[in-house]
């Protein structure tokens, strides 16, 4: 059924407005014609905890990770935008995260799963072999009140991806949580909402064994 999603998902859904994120596209930009990243490398895209993962390449060592997180996105402009941050590297893994924004700013959980499986519509069009993990949906105490559409956008994500070759569903939520359920205070900064070092340090741990050997 979701493997025939990816036939009829748009291609390119709506953009989510944002003049800021442009010159995040310039400042990409720049960077590459610097210091261009290498080819067929592992591209990790979305939101801030994507661009604040400054530890990203230390996590890593020894895999050729490019950071093309811009802050505030949603998983619609990870598509919108594939064409200048994802496609152009040839990656041989592209790993996404998104979906808080978008619960945020109104979207409901189906809406979320569909434009998750519009990004991967648009990354197989061009790059076929390419392996996709998405990164699910994290628990954000600042976000509390999501968090029941939170946990039902990150299932019918899983549903979804599930039959698809090559796409991982990675689930980081629980992870985060304590004994009780309930998020890990220390994970996350002062606005409960960005992670702290040891967030990061569990997003390490976890995704380590889905990134690309080669």
């Amino acid at each position: 059924m979701y493997a025939d999603a990816l036939h009829t998902a748009p291609a390119v859904p709506a953009q989510v407005s944002n003049a800021a994120w442009e010159e995040d596209m310039q400042r990409f930009a720049e960077s590459d014609a610097r210091q261009p990243p290498p080819k067929h490398g592992i591209v990790f895209v979305g939101s801030s905890s994507i661009r604040f993962w400054e530890t990203l390449a230390q996590d890593f060592p020894g895999k050729p990770v490019i950071n093309r997180g811009f802050g505030g996105s949603e998983v619609r402009d990870s598509t919108w935008y594939a064409d200048r941050i994802v496609i152009p590297y040839a990656p041989r893994q592209v790993v996404l995260y998104a979906g808080d924004n978008d619960l945020n700013s109104g979207r409901t959980p189906e809406q979320v799963r569909d434009d998750v499986l519009a990004f991967v519509a648009r990354v197989r069009r061009d790059l076929p072999e390419a392996r996709i993990s998405y990164l699910s949906i994290k628990p954000s105490p600042s976000r509390a009140q999501l968090l029941p559409a939170v946990i039902k956008a990150n299932r019918l994500i899983k549903d979804a991806l599930a039959p698809l070759p090559r796409v991982d569903f990675v689930d980081i939520y629980t992870p985060m949580l304590d004994a009780s359920g309930k998020p890990r205070a220390e994970l996350f900064r002062a606005d409960r909402l960005h992670m702290t070092a040891d967030g990061y340090a569990i997003w390490r741990k976890v995704v380590a064994p889905v990134l690309e050997q080669r």
